[in-house]
């Protein structure tokens, strides 16, 4: 899962994928990372974290990190939040791109939309749920495609 910093809409995937894996009985390793270095190591934003707790999930122990060229070679698939993000990871990935691993996020939910995930960081709390509700439903979708169910 990538977003910009990796502060707000990232982490709160990698929970929400963490959990509905882990419910549907999959093995997955998940993790998620920013395009841009802006909060390395910093936890999570705090509304990010209260709206996960809120619905269940405890993202506290994340780290904020950057995503390199080798999460493309790391990772069966990698969802991205918007376009920007989609094209830092494609120039950051160089030699490592595949399109065929790469896809915004809320694709398999509105095929060839390119609809995209807001960024809450200068919005409120109720911004924050958007985020998580999208999220939620596109994981749903993610879990539900790879299992067939």
């Amino acid at each position: 899962m990538v977003c910009l910093g990796n502060i707000c809409r990232s982490p709160l995937a990698e929970g929400i994928l963490r959990q509905k894996a882990a419910a549907a009985g999959l093995d997955w390793q998940i993790d998620s990372a920013g395009t841009a270095g802006y909060h390395v190591g910093e936890q999570p934003h705090k509304l990010s974290q209260k709206v996960a707790l809120v619905n269940g999930v405890d993202i506290s122990g994340q780290r904020c990190r950057q995503f390199t060229a080798d999460d493309l070679l790391a990772y069966d698939r990698i969802f991205v939040m918007d376009l920007e993000n989609l094209a830092e990871v494609k120039r950051i990935g160089a030699d490592n791109w595949d399109e065929h691993k790469v896809s915004l996020v809320l694709e398999p939910l509105h095929p060839g939309a390119g609809k995209e995930v807001p960024d809450p960081w200068y919005g409120t709390e109720k911004d924050y749920h958007h985020v998580w509700e999208m999220l939620s439903e596109a994981c749903d979708k993610i879990i539900k495609e790879a299992t067939n169910r």
